[in-house]
C-alpha cells in the first residue's frame, strides 16, 4: 500500500510541475507576443529583440522560438 500512496504522490508531484510549466510558458507567449507585436506595428526589427527568434520568419514561429529559449534558461 505504500508504494501505491508513493507513487500517486510522484503523479501528483509531475503533474504540478506540468501544470506550472505551461502556465509559464503560456504567459511568456503573451508577453513575447506584446512584444512582437507592438515591433510589428512599429515598422522595427523585433526579431532582434527576443532571443532564439533572429532566423524565423513568421511572427508565431518568432514569438515560440522565443517562449522555447527563454524556458530553456529557466530549467
Amino acid at each position: 500500500m505504500a508504494h501505491t500512496q508513493s507513487a500517486l504522490h510522484r503523479h501528483d508531484a509531475q503533474s504540478k510541475y506540468h501544470k506550472n510549466y505551461y502556465l509559464i510558458f503560456a504567459m511568456s507567449f503573451v508577453v513575447f507576443l506584446a512584444i512582437a507585436l507592438a515591433g510589428q506595428l512599429l515598422g522595427a526589427h523585433w526579431r532582434t529583440w527576443l532571443p532564439g527568434a533572429e532566423g524565423v520568419k513568421s511572427l508565431f514561429g518568432g514569438v515560440k522560438a522565443a517562449v522555447y529559449t527563454f524556458m530553456s534558461h529557466l530549467l
